[in-house]
């Protein structure tokens, strides 16, 4: 892009600043193919883990609301040597 002012060229072009072609069109009549998507089998797989973690997953809801009604009764006991196994071992592998 140049500009003129009062006559005068100014500088050339600035940048990397280039005109834009117009796109062709495509006059190429279509053969009768049509486009296939194939997904591979590790995509199929992670498919089929997540429609089974889905099941799993309304165990785990259930799991949690028998958590949540014994908490509110009161009856909630945690297991004392789990809690303080697991503490432990999270607090090796941390350091």
């Amino acid at each position: 892009m140049s500009i003129e002012f009062f006559g005068v060229g100014g500088p050339g072009q600035i940048g990397n600043l280039k005109k834009t072609q117009v796109a062709k069109t495509d006059t190429k009549t279509e053969t009768g193919q049509t486009d296939k998507v194939q997904f591979s089998s590790v995509l199929q797989d992670v498919h089929k883990a997540q429609a089974a973690r889905g099941s799993s997953n309304s165990d785990r809801i259930e799991r949690v609301q028998e958590l949540k009604a014994q908490i509110a009764e009161g009856t909630y006991e945690p297991d004392l040597q789990k809690v303080a196994s697991s503490l432990l071992q999270f607090l090796v592998e941390r350091r």
